[in-house]
């Protein structure tokens, strides 16, 4: 497992291969947990850290694995977007994806962590480990993303991809479809996120990014694409 600086007061696990699915650690804020059987692996790079709290950026399995574990573990309370409570609290991970997704929702189903109580609705605007708290449903009804307007860091998640968790490719892309809630939403909370600027962008599934031009060139091809109504 890696453990890497992105950041002031920003860890990246990397609790898939190098960098295949993504945690971090914002302040005393654990940001999402990987898949549920990598508790292991989480529980050996938080040994010895503050951790206060610990949020989701969106319900899939591969983000909230771990979250009753570590919440339990550590005594502490788990946020999310208004949009993915019901699926985290209920354990229905089929609720924060595309209807009629039956294959999606089996394996969801299938690989989901356990349910565990929401403690508190994260809005926009919000402050969660020295970052601000944007709202981008998309790729989920109440994904969200973490931007630090300071030093231009940006934690976008499942917004877009840096790297393929299925076929291992790098590079950017856009999030499954199969597993994408809204799909026009999801390229608008892209569209809104290239208009930051950022000078570093973190991915659930992929390296940082550090190339502004190039993350606002791939944002503005996928819009130039964009087909009616998609």
């Amino acid at each position: 497992m890696l453990i890497a600086q992105v950041a002031p007061d920003l860890l990246r696990f990397a609790l898939l291969e190098p960098d295949l699915v993504n945690a971090y650690l914002a302040g005393d804020v654990l940001i999402d947990s990987g898949g549920r059987f990598a508790g292991k692996k989480l529980a050996r790079a938080l040994e010895g850290r503050t951790v206060r709290a610990h949020a989701i950026t969106h319900a899939h399995f591969d983000h909230q694995g771990c979250s009753h574990a570590v919440c339990e573990r550590h005594g502490i309370p788990l946020w999310c977007g208004e949009g993915d409570r019901a699926a985290m609290e209920s354990g229905d991970l089929s609720l924060v994806l595309p209807p009629g997704r039956r294959l999606a929702a089996w394996l969801h189903q299938t690989l989901a962590g356990p349910r565990h109580p929401v403690a508190r609705a994260l809005v926009e605007g919000d402050q969660v480990g020295g970052f601000t708290v944007l709202q981008t449903p998309g790729h989920t009804p109440g994904h969200l993303a973490f931007w630090r307007d300071r030093d231009g860091v940006l934690i976008l998640d499942d917004v877009l991809f840096h790297r393929n968790p299925v076929t291992r490719r790098r590079g950017l892309s856009e999030p499954f479809r199969w597993a994408t809630y809204d799909r026009a939403a999801n390229l608008d909370a892209a569209a809104r996120l290239a208009t930051l600027k950022p000078s570093v962008v973190c991915f659930g599934h992929g390296a940082p990014l550090r190339n502004p031009g190039a993350f606002k060139v791939f944002v503005s091809t996928l819009l130039c694409r964009r087909s009616p109504g998609s």
